[in-house]
């Protein structure tokens, strides 16, 4: 099948690059974030504008070929790339356009977060989106968008006023809440089910600098910290915010050498309003001695890539998360359990609070469905190479099915790995049958079937 495809016709139709294998760029063109992703896509069409992405998904239509779209790469399960098909790459589609007056901007779907944050910050703003500057806005966004702003400013879908959309037959509409709501309604948590956004338009938030950073302690002064932290944090001023994590120090700079490796727990800050943070670290500091304390004022973005360089692209990732309202001292207990056994290097457990402004949203109002979720937890495993795979994703599910229960019962779609339909279901609740009927609409042959898939309603 694949010598007798027209990609000559589909060369002469796009203003991008067509890349297959072969070519030299083909290997590094497919890789993602995640090393366990291994897939080879008969052509990626690197995208210079929307009609480029128009004629990339006629050409996967008509030729019945699996379709993939590419923002930034970084969603673990690998969504960014398919087998055999083609792959839409938007990395190419970085425009940016930032109103001052209005807190507006529109951003074209190739950009990540640190392009984001580098033009909105030129004018003192930012865009509430999520804690790695190298993820993909499309991504982040399209799945709902959590981060270090969130308490104060919402979901990133909360800030979405429209966008730009190519359809499964190649057309090309605009959404917001008065063109096709519908589709923008199913845009703002639905992930990619429904057509290839080219572009978004945010809302923007007087966001400069932030009073931020990490506290870290010694794992045994984990359950004090914990037992603190939950009954504080909801009911923290919404400019404070601090996610829980346990990790293990990493043994680069400027960590000290004599902590290098070993397990620990920490608060990681960022407060837009110092007088509001100071009362809640005092607190925290009181809990137990910190090993390592450096909260400051800090360039917003350069807070958001302090993490980028502790992950690095090419690490063997496995993710498992949801969402939690409470955390009883025995959810507390198992998490220190599976912490022991933690593979040592860069595996994490993280603990993001989703509350604040993100739950004055109603349920309804977009597809996320845990309004009332008070944290969305990850646990990242992560082995440096292949060998060490299997230890780590038996220790994952291992350790998410102990704290399962504590659960609202699913969690973030962003979060998901290999889960399948049903997980999709229950993390869309009683918002997935909505979808599926929008899905219906626009994509009823399931083009779009390269995600955490909603099926169209038959």
């Amino acid at each position: 099948m694949t010598t007798t495809l027209p990609l000559d016709q589909l060369r002469q139709q796009v203003r991008g690059a067509l890349i297959v294998s072969g070519d030299p760029d083909y290997n590094a063109a497919r890789s993602v974030y995640n090393a366990m992703i291994d897939k080879r896509p008969l052509v990626i069409v690197r995208c210079l504008d929307p009609g480029d992405v128009a004629s990339a998904v006629r050409f996967a239509r008509d030729n019945g070929l699996p379709l993939a779209v590419r923002s930034g790469g970084h969603n673990c399960a690998g969504l960014a790339v398919c087998e055999g098909g083609v792959v839409v790459d938007l990395s190419r589609m970085r425009g940016i356009r930032v109103d001052p007056d209005a807190r507006t901007a529109w951003v074209e779907a190739g950009c990540l977060l640190k392009d984001v944050d580098a033009a909105t910050h030129a004018f003192g703003l930012a865009l509430p989106s999520g804690i790695f500057a190298g993820t993909g806005i499309a991504g982040l966004t399209l799945g709902g968008g959590l981060g270090h702003l969130t308490r104060g400013y919402g979901l990133t879908v909360d800030n979405l006023l429209g966008a730009d959309v190519v359809l499964a037959d190649g057309s090309q509409i605009k959404v917001s809440s008065s063109e096709h709501p519908d589709l923008f309604w199913a845009l703002k948590g639905g992930g990619g089910n429904f057509g290839v956004v080219t572009s978004f338009f945010f809302r923007l938030h007087p966001v400069d600098s932030v009073y931020a950073g990490p506290i870290f302690w010694a794992l045994e002064d984990a359950p004090a910290i914990l037992r603190w932290y939950r009954e504080f944090i909801v009911s923290a001023p919404e400019s404070v915010s601090a996610f829980f994590s346990l990790h293990s120090i990493p043994p680069i700079p400027p960590f000290p050498e004599a902590l290098h490796g070993r397990k620990v727990c920490g608060l990681i800050w960022c407060c837009t309003h110092e007088s509001a943070a100071q009362p809640a670290l005092a607190a925290a500091r009181a809990l137990a001695k910190p090993l390592i304390d450096h909260v400051d004022w800090i360039p917003f973005p350069v807070f958001q890539a302090v993490f980028d360089p502790l992950l690095p692209p090419g690490l063997h990732s496995y993710w498992k998360g949801d969402f939690f309202r409470e955390l009883p001292d025995e959810a507390i207990a198992l998490l220190l359990e599976h912490t022991g056994s933690m593979p040592v290097g860069p595996t994490i457990t993280h603990l993001y609070p989703v509350n604040g402004a993100a739950a004055r949203v109603g349920k309804a109002d977009t597809p996320w469905n845990f309004r009332d979720a008070v944290w969305a937890m990850v646990i990242s495993g992560v082995a440096e190479g292949a060998a060490d795979t299997g230890h780590v994703i038996a220790w994952v599910k291992a350790y998410w099915q102990a704290l399962h229960p504590y659960s609202t019962g699913a969690g973030y779609v962003n979060f998901m790995m290999e889960e399948g339909d049903q997980k999709v279901r229950e993390v869309y609740g009683d918002n997935y049958p909505r979808l599926s009927a929008i899905k219906a609409v626009y994509d009823p042959a399931n083009l779009f079937r390269v995600n955490q898939n909603i099926r169209p309603a038959r």
